[in-house]
């Protein structure tokens, strides 16, 4: 089981697609934990979650979680399958309950009603291409692999 979570080819790829998610995740984790660049915060998103969503309190907090401790895990390279994981999760999830319905694209124009799946949709393919790969280089998992 160590071998199929920690291994990893200690190549570039790994390195890039971590530090990729990280860096285009982490904004939105610190608006929904912190409140920074135009966010609600902790408090706010887990009230729009839950009354407004009407998702469970588990769910809203596993989303805020998820898209705020990612990113830190991913640059170091910590148990980045696990977390690839769960960001292709995420992005599912994020799919289903809001933007299906806004087609594919990005409402670049404010034309749409709401944002489309493309960025979820890259988000998703990283997540799986690091899913495959591993962390790559400069990674704790491949440092705990050969522990």
């Amino acid at each position: 089981m160590k071998q199929i979570i920690l291994k990893s080819n200690n190549d570039w790829t790994g390195l890039i697609l971590r530090l990729s998610i990280a860096l285009v995740l982490l904004p939105h984790g610190v608006q929904k934990m912190l409140g920074l660049f135009g966010g609600y915060g902790f408090t706010g998103t887990m009230g729009f979650f839950t009354e407004t969503m009407q998702l469970p309190w588990l769910i809203g907090f596993m989303v805020i979680l998820i898209e705020f401790v990612t990113p830190f895990l991913l640059v170091v390279g910590l148990l980045s399958r696990i977390w690839a994981l769960a960001v292709t999760m995420l992005m599912l999830g994020i799919i289903f309950t809001s933007h299906l319905d806004n087609g594919f694209f990005m409402n670049w124009y404010g034309s749409q009603k709401g944002e489309g799946i493309e960025y979820h949709l890259l988000m998703i393919g990283l997540s799986i291409a690091l899913l495959f790969n591993g962390s790559g280089r400069y990674s704790l998992d491949n440092k705990l692999a050969t522990v």
